[in-house]
């Protein structure tokens, strides 16, 4: 989260603070301890005889794990606090806080300490959109543990609150009367336990965690031993160094184990987006391929067994199509909302055939393509058969359910993201270029499975002969000849909508474009228009919608940046790449090393530095996984047969850079880079 908040996670459970570790119910600023989309802690408000506490400091300590240095009274410039407080908080399956007071005065010092308590049990969608629950809350005190409880039908919810040390538990909280002697302590420790009930009354993830083992030693543990696959970095920019440091932790903190799989999965982001979803976590397991292949395993897997067979509006479900999110709250449980899963997006399932193809390039697992050849081919085939809604052969999208389906189902998912230059929205369906992209992509990637891995080449003849005349077509009906770039989508009659915007960008990554049309591309992507200095717009500031603080509409997103710079490497415009990636990574460092999801898109000259997108998600995964995408731009990383190819091309403000330990279908290798003056950035004007 951005401004004052905290967060601490282990994967399916996290939790969101304030400043000074307090939860507060707000629409604004949304606080709490989640697990599977469920809110099980609410409010937890630190006080001392009836006052508030004040931070001094804050450490954080893992991802799993903060400690706050607090005092009581109010603000003031000079501090001579009698009495301190330190607050640890953990997350480990559990929540757990260590409250420790310390008496620095040399008289004995009585106080009050209150932790005022409760839940709500939101979905995380009645968060963003309040509304009235209709099941039954009830509270109880046993033994001075408090226990919440939410049930409606056979949704069962649960949160327990314990303490070490003895207090007076009533309905809003816990009290604690302390009498500390002269420069002594006391502490207790506060165990705040969720459950979620499955059908037969079991506590799921208790069942679930048991094999984990989320003890603080296993977590640690765990982290270091992913840490430990991933390859090692070593370059003379700190930047570089640091946003990729913070961005395997924070991979590693943003796994999470679905009820109903073994394996961990990649999430999109905190708070919003902590379950699987199709798109980013494909786009996940493309940037981090290099570094930690087993999450792209572990996508494909749970995708292959949650992908379409039917048709079903409510879910926005067709045949092979893949699921775009999965959710285990209420309001899914009830289908309030399709989540169960949803299938509302049009390129997680070219993506996904691209990802399997990538998959095999990078590690050489020829068994999972074999035993994915099913889920893919029904992938290909949505794309021809369900994917093609106006019989154009274009991908284009129209929601099913019209009444909570997603109205945009491309990656920019805003309502006002697709429109024409003036302004204007277009009717849907709505075809936008990057998913023609990714089906040439996807066919050409298809093409070479069947043919090797499949046997079957008369297959792949034929998706090679649909891709080439896809291309074809696509750069006669995308081009925008008075501009010279490629439109943002096709409106139902066919018409371009002429907004110049950072998806033509992806058009690269996937090869549809045109090899002479590619520099004017580049220049526009690279121009002042688009480039702000800090990255690419997501919309040209020559765009009626252009908002530099508009979430689709003009803001630098750092996954679209990584995946345009990789375009831009494909052909042939490497300083050009280094020109984003150094932008991007040199943003990071005004976050901390951690690039949130999206930041605006204001010019470098007018703010110094980045602004923070208001409501971005941080950590998020796509924004974790763009430095990685960036080093394997800028190395020039690529499979080639059984060994891994090198063509580095460093930025200016990078010097050397040494990736070691890259793992692949060759073992393990290294790539270094060292920056010449033979590839010198196009500047790009008006």
């Amino acid at each position: 989260m951005n401004g004052q908040g905290v967060s601490i996670l282990d994967g399916n459970t996290f939790l969101v603070s304030d400043g000074r570790g307090d939860l507060h119910p707000s629409p604004d600023f949304p606080t709490g301890l989640f697990s599977f989309d469920t809110r099980f802690l609410s409010t937890w408000l630190l006080t001392i005889d009836g006052e508030p506490l004040r931070a001094l400091s804050r450490d954080d300590l893992q991802y799993f794990e903060t400690r706050y240095f607090l005092v009581p009274g109010k603000p003031t410039h000079y501090v001579d606090a009698k009495v301190s407080v330190i607050r640890q908080q953990q997350i480990c399956r559990d929540f757990c806080e260590q409250l420790t007071v310390l008496n620095h005065d040399t008289e004995e010092r009585r106080l009050t300490l209150r932790v005022e308590m409760a839940t709500d049990f939101a979905d995380l969608f009645e968060i963003k959109d309040v509304r009235q629950k209709t099941g039954r809350a009830s509270m109880s005190i046993e033994d001075n543990n408090l226990r919440f409880r939410y049930e409606r039908g056979t949704f069962l919810r649960e949160t327990i609150i314990s303490s070490t040390e003895p207090a007076r538990a009533d309905e809003r909280g816990m009290t604690f009367e302390l009498r500390i002697e002269p420069r002594g302590r006391w502490s207790t420790q506060l165990h705040v336990y969720p459950i979620v009930r499955g059908a037969r009354g079991l506590d799921i993830r208790a069942s679930l965690d048991a094999h984990r083992g989320r003890a603080k030693p296993q977590l640690r543990n765990d982290l270091d031993d992913f840490l430990a696959g991933t390859p090692q970095l070593a370059c003379d920019y700190e930047p570089l160094q640091n946003a990729y440091e913070r961005s395997l932790v924070d991979l590693a903190a943003m796994r999470y184990s679905p009820l109903a799989f073994p394996r961990r999965l990649p999430t999109a982001g905190l708070p919003w987006f902590m379950t699987i979803f199709g798109r980013d976590s494909i786009f996940i397991s493309l940037q981090t391929l290099p570094f930690a292949p087993e999450l792209a395993s572990a996508v494909l897997r749970d995708l292959a067994f949650q992908q379409g067979s039917k048709l079903d509006d409510f879910r926005d479900e067709e045949p092979g199509k893949i699921a775009h999110e999965f959710r285990y709250g209420e309001s899914a449980a009830f289908e309030e909302q399709p989540h169960s899963p949803y299938y509302g997006s049009a390129d997680s399932t070219p993506l996904y055939v691209i990802l399997l193809d990538e998959y095999e390039r990078w590690t050489g697992d020829a068994n999972l393509v074999r035993q994915l050849e099913f889920e893919a081919r029904a992938a290909l085939h949505w794309i021809d058969e369900y994917g093609d809604i106006l019989g154009n052969d274009y991908i284009s999208y129209r929601r099913r359910n019209i009444v909570n389906g997603l109205e945009n189902q491309c990656w920019k998912d805003s309502w006002d993201s697709i429109s024409y230059r003036d302004g204007r929205l277009p009717r849907l369906p709505r075809a936008t270029c990057e998913l023609q992209g990714y089906a040439y992509d996807a066919k050409l990637r298809g093409a070479r499975l069947a043919r090797e891995f499949w046997n079957d080449p008369a297959y792949a003849d034929r998706l090679e002969d649909e891709a080439a005349d896809l291309k074809q077509r696509f750069n006669r009906d995308f081009w925008i000849e008075d501009g010279q770039y490629y439109a943002l989508a096709l409106d139902t009659d066919g018409k371009p909508v002429d907004a110049m915007s950072s998806n033509m960008g992806h058009l690269l990554w996937s090869g549809i474009a045109e090899p002479a049309r590619a520099r004017k591309v580049v220049r526009h992507l690279l121009g002042p228009s688009m480039f702000s200095g800090w990255g690419v717009r997501t919309l040209a500031d020559s765009a009626a919608r252009y908002n530099p603080v508009g979430y689709h509409v003009g803001t630098v997103w750092p996954f679209d940046n990584s995946i345009i710079a990789w375009g831009l490497w494909r052909y042939g415009f490497r300083s050009e790449a280094g020109q984003i990636a150094e932008a991007i990574i040199g943003a990071s460092q005004y976050f901390n090393g951690r690039l949130p999801e999206a930041f605006a898109g204001y010019e470098r000259a007018l703010t110094n530095y980045p602004v923070e997108y208001p409501t971005a998600c941080s950590p998020q995964g796509w924004s974790s996984g763009a430095p990685l995408l960036f080093l394997r731009t800028m190395l020039g990383l690529n499979p080639h047969e059984d060994h891994l190819a090198t063509d580095p091309v460093l930025p200016p403000s990078i010097n050397r850079i040494e990736l070691l330990n890259i793992p692949g279908r060759w073992g393990r290798s290294n790539a270094f880079g060292l920056r010449t003056n033979t590839h010198q950035p196009r500047h790009f004007r008006r």
